[in-house]
């Protein structure tokens, strides 16, 4: 099997990381941009879309700077996402940052789902 690719895209996002942290790492967050819904137990997270699921382990998380997930399926075991926010210090922008792993092939798609997921993020923020 093919190792992933690595992807990483950055979002501009300019709203409080106390604001943003919960759209990512909540059920109540997460179901507005991200998927339809969520359930969680423990570190594990069941997202659903379109009447199906997939489920994630909740590998790490640091209250208002990031969250990763790696997804139960996952045959790569470097992959996994993270949601990071990123503040410049300089100009106090805030940025979401999407980690991902994607097969060679895959990638043009990944970012695409991303650029559409964070657009739906950023219409459900006022941004």
């Amino acid at each position: 099997m093919a190792s992933k690719s690595k992807v990483e895209r950055e979002y501009i996002l300019n709203a409080s990381p106390n604001v943003l942290f919960p759209l990512l790492s909540t059920p109540s967050g997460l179901s507005d941009w991200f998927c339809d819904d969520v359930n969680i137990r423990g570190k594990m997270f069941t997202f659903f879309w379109d009447g199906s699921q997939q489920e994630a382990e909740m590998i790490v998380k640091r209250n208002n700077h990031y969250i990763r997930f790696r997804w139960l399926d996952e045959e790569d075991p470097a992959a996994y996402f993270e949601f990071r926010l990123a503040t410049d210090e300089l100009t106090n922008e805030v940025a979401l940052v999407i980690v991902d792993f994607a097969e060679e092939d895959e990638i043009e798609d990944a970012l695409e789902l991303w650029d559409a997921q964070i657009d739906k993020l950023k219409h459900n923020i006022g941004l």
